[in-house]
């Protein structure tokens, strides 16, 4: 008879619901071993390190069952919505096949885990996904973003980025005509320093902020003919050719750089929120010193942190509680 046992609802050397979500709740946020420390110190209760990494990414597998990837826009929507991605890379660990130490057969590399946000314009609210997976799963979790933001069919989705070909295609892949992507404004003007350096070194700042002018009132021909005087000669390697790279970008996203129209409808013109999230969502906990993930338990931390990034949290523990009752 274990009459505690029952009334707690917790089986012989197991965790009870609410020390799990103890241990998942620290372990989202820092390092297994320092939760052992974290729940001694605040609980008095001593906990090995494999338990609290077993039980927090068990939970963030739950979180990743219930993710939404095959989200339906409704007919009528908001207005327009941000919609920004990108990539990050993250420590990752391999063990090759084989006998003897695992620690001798690590392999350590580095992969991108790619996050997604959209948000109702004019709102700082955020719901975020990400992956370590492909492309296309990533840009489904997009999608589903841009869904709980409130997107409809009739609504403008309203993409920045940096550029990169893959993420421009999901935005044309997930959003079709409703979608329009807009080069960052700041990773455009990083080229315009690098070539200002080298076409105006005494006046660069100033040289510059005219071609910054110019690309906001959507004078990009301007711009190219005021460089085109100064490309370096095609055998320089592109680390020696800022003025020929900038050139480049510029002439590769021409159909991106509509400025002027973002900025007199009132949207964003910059993808720091993205910035932001990598480092809130996704660098905070696996891109801590001395770290390296297995690429399925990152996939489930993401998943967790993302849960709690989008206001899951409460709700999952409740339908948790709900289930063992």
């Amino acid at each position: 008879m274990r009459p505690f046992a029952r009334a707690a609802q917790v089986a012989c050397r197991s965790y009870s619901l609410g020390l799990q979500r103890v241990l998942a709740d620290f372990g989202a946020d820092v390092p297994f071993g320092q939760v052992v420390e974290k729940v001694q110190e605040h609980y008095g209760i001593r906990v090995a390190a494999s338990a609290v990494r077993a039980i927090t990414q068990g939970h963030g597998a739950a979180f990743e069952r219930e993710a939404d990837l095959a989200a339906q826009m409704p007919a009528r929507g908001v207005a327009w919505v941000v919609a920004e991605m990108d990539g990050s890379m993250i420590p990752t660990v391999q063990i090759a096949a084989g006998r003897g130490d695992k620690r001798r057969r690590r392999e350590v590399s580095w992969q991108e885990a790619r996050l997604a946000l959209a948000g109702v314009g004019g709102s700082v609210e955020r719901y975020y996904g990400a992956t370590m997976g492909s492309v296309e799963q990533a840009g489904r979790q997009w999608r589903a973003c841009a869904v709980r933001a409130g997107a409809g069919r009739n609504t403008h989705i309203h993409c920045v980025g940096d550029g990169a070909s893959w993420i421009i295609n999901q935005a044309r892949e997930q959003f079709g005509g409703q979608g329009r992507y807009l080069v960052d404004y700041y990773h455009v003007s990083a080229y315009l320093a690098a070539a200002a350096a080298v076409v105006a070194p005494t006046q660069a700042s100033a040289f510059r902020r005219a071609q910054q002018q110019r690309l906001k009132e959507n004078q990009v021909e301007a711009v190219r003919a005021e460089l085109a005087p100064h490309g370096e000669a095609m055998s320089l390697p592109d680390a020696e050719a800022p003025v020929r790279v900038c050139l480049r970008y510029l002439s590769n996203h021409l159909e991106y750089l509509d400025y002027q129209g973002a900025i007199a409808a009132g949207w964003p013109i910059g993808s720091g929120e993205i910035e932001s999230g990598h480092r809130t969502v996704i660098q905070a906990r696996l891109k801590v010193s001395g770290a390296w993930w297995r690429e399925e338990n990152a996939e489930k931390m993401l998943a967790l942190r993302v849960g709690r990034a989008n206001g899951e949290w409460q709700s999952y523990w409740a339908r948790q509680r709900q289930a063992h009752a």
